[in-house]
């Protein structure tokens, strides 16, 4: 494990008032703990952004498992692409409606091309990508 390196930041007033609010907020155990979270989740854009590199995406739809062959083409979509397609979880939410999440690793534009041909099928009426990365250690 890295040493933990202490170092100081400068705020105006009420830029820290309103830090320490969002901090409360949010059940934080302190600044630095909120600090590390917003480091990392602009790490984790960055990575979103560069054209090479691996970046893993969870992809949540809910749709209408009645449509005429929407499953068909949407594991012909998920076979297709140089996207790893490392799980799916598959949930009957009810006599219509199925969730699936689909966890998938690759290139950024990869990873939201196949999202993106996944959530315009017709009879999928909600998609959300989730965007993630690896932290070394």
């Amino acid at each position: 494990m890295d040493e933990t390196i202490r170092f100081s930041v400068s705020l105006p007033e009420r830029l820290l008032n309103t830090l320490d609010e969002k901090i409360i907020q949010k059940g934080y155990a302190s600044r630095s703990e909120f600090i590390r979270d917003l480091i990392r989740d602009q790490i984790n854009t960055d990575r979103w952004q560069e054209e090479s590199g691996e970046v893993f995406g969870n992809l949540t739809l809910i749709y209408d498992h009645h449509q005429r062959e929407l499953a068909a083409k949407m594991i012909d979509i998920q076979h297709t692409h140089s996207v790893a397609i490392l799980c799916t979880t598959h949930v009957h939410l009810d006599h219509h409606n199925c969730l699936e999440s689909i966890i998938m690793k690759g290139a950024p534009k990869e990873v939201e091309r196949i999202a993106t041909q996944l959530a315009g099928l017709k009879g999928v009426q909600f998609a959300k990508l989730v965007r993630a990365s690896s932290f070394e250690p």
